[in-house]
């Protein structure tokens, strides 16, 4: 087995579904031109990826443990090819819909498989640098959306520029698809084990009444929406209970969660998201509706923060064998003071110039950044075996998509709120909670030190 190539094929996945997180802001204008859409068409085309998405991670994770990672991660990529073909080729709003829901569906199924692999391929040391090359992968596409996306729309067109940010997919999975099935380690022969569709079942309901007030924040008028928030953790309490009894092989292991270094990462995931989110959420409204950048200039204006987590990550996976936590919790704090620096930059410069400002501000947080997301994902699963890798992968990344979802509505009810005193004011309004998001989650991180050095102590 060829692990480098195959780490390549599953980073090459992961960027793809990544890179579709994000590359679709800055083509909103262009599909409402084309495709005749209003604030609700472009709203979902945005929040069904995401709520499709974070509905799939755990039960695909599952699926991937239970059965074969290789045939849940191929089935992942072709539906998504097939999907993203779809998008660019769709002629109305409601079938671009309809084929995003789908891909974010894809991209739930291929994702958990992406770390179960890596936990499956990998040993000490070198799970570590793996996992921080998902990290890298995940910063760059995450970051690097916008300014890819900008760059299709200004190279085809506003008219129809949008659909390359959807065909772009297209080659890729045409090349992963072979290239998966003769690298990736194919599945255990023999092993059967219960999907456990009943808490399949009150997950999914849990998850999805969780997402949809915050990802319809806008669009879902009145206050009945938050209702679901309250009618989701009971139906998610009724999940708990059922895993604790259920006698055959559960969705989730409960367990993990006794251990720290789980539990806590999973924390710090959750605020971190909410955060790091919002920061783009926000900063590309002012950007191109406050200061007129062009879809490119404002995506130009978010790489450093792009080439910091990249360059980060890759010595974050390197020194998270030896550092652990504590370097979670410096990245953390690197996190703050570049953020903090941007709220000073931003309240002396107003101008067209704000993006070369900041550019420096945004270089510091991106590397703050790189030593957070891959660093605690390889030690909140540095506990957990491999053979339930995919799962627990899945329940990390549904954390993140559930902070990613409350961070952007937190973030932008702040922002939209202050817009009255002006674009200036209202972004560090917002950037003020999303500070407040990464200073909880580096106070989970201080947490987990504190109690491992106290545990040390008490052993010793």
């Amino acid at each position: 087995m060829r692990r480098l190539p195959a780490l390549g094929v599953c980073l090459t996945a992961a960027f793809m579904s990544g890179l579709d997180v994000s590359i679709v802001n800055v083509a909103l204008p262009s599909i409402q031109e084309s495709l005749h859409a209003g604030e609700d068409g472009l709203q979902w085309t945005l929040s069904g990826y995401a709520l499709t998405f974070g509905l799939l991670l755990v039960p695909a994770g599952r699926l991937g443990d239970a059965r074969s990672r290789r045939a849940v991660f191929m089935v992942g990529v072709a539906l998504f090819t097939l999907a993203s073909t779809a998008c660019g080729f769709a002629p109305t709003m409601p079938l671009l819909i309809a084929a995003r829901l789908v891909q974010g569906v894809a991209a739930g199924m291929l994702n958990p498989q992406v770390s179960g692999l890596i936990q499956q391929m990998f040993q000490g040391q070198e799970r570590g640098r793996a996992f921080g090359a998902f990290g890298a992968t995940m910063g760059i596409a995450t970051a690097a959306g916008p300014t890819i996306g900008g760059a299709l729309v200004t190279a085809f067109g506003h008219e129809e520029g949008w659909r390359w940010v959807f065909l772009v997919n297209l080659p890729i999975g045409v090349i992963l698809l072979p290239l998966a099935w003769k690298l990736l380690p194919p599945g255990v022969k023999g092993r059967q084990e219960s999907m456990d569709p009943v808490g399949v079942l009150l997950l999914g309901i849990g998850v999805f009444g969780l997402l949809l007030p915050f990802v319809q924040q806008h669009q879902w008028e009145g206050q009945a929406k938050w209702l679901l928030v309250p009618a989701a953790l009971a139906v998610l309490a009724l999940f708990v209970g059922w895993e604790r009894r259920y006698k055959r092989e559960p969705l989730i292991q409960l367990g993990l969660f006794a251990k720290h270094s789980y539990s806590l990462g999973a924390v710090i995931a959750l605020f971190y998201f909410a955060g790091f989110t919002g920061i783009f959420f926000i900063y590309t409204l002012y950007l191109q509706n406050g200061l007129h950048y062009t879809p490119l200039q404002a995506g130009l204006a978010i790489t450093p923060f792009a080439i910091g987590s990249s360059l980060a990550a890759i010595a974050g996976g390197r020194l998270v064998g030896r550092a652990g936590r504590l370097l979670v919790a410096v990245g953390l704090a690197v996190v703050i003071a570049g953020l903090a620096a941007t709220f000073v930059v931003t309240g002396i410069w107003t101008g067209p110039e704000l993006g070369w400002a900041n550019a420096p501000t945004l270089l510091l947080a991106g590397l703050g950044s790189g030593l957070v997301i891959a660093p605690n994902q390889a030690i909140s699963l540095s506990e957990v075996p491999p053979v339930h890798g995919g799962s627990a992968a899945g329940v990390l990344q549904t954390g993140q998509r559930l902070g990613s979802a409350f961070g952007i509505a937190a973030t932008g009810s702040i922002f939209f709120g202050a817009l009255h005193a002006g674009w200036p004011s209202a972004f560090r309004h917002g950037l003020v909670v999303v500070m407040t998001f990464v200073a909880v989650a580096l106070a989970a991180a201080l947490f987990d030190l504190l109690h491992s050095r106290s545990t040390a102590r008490g052993t010793g």
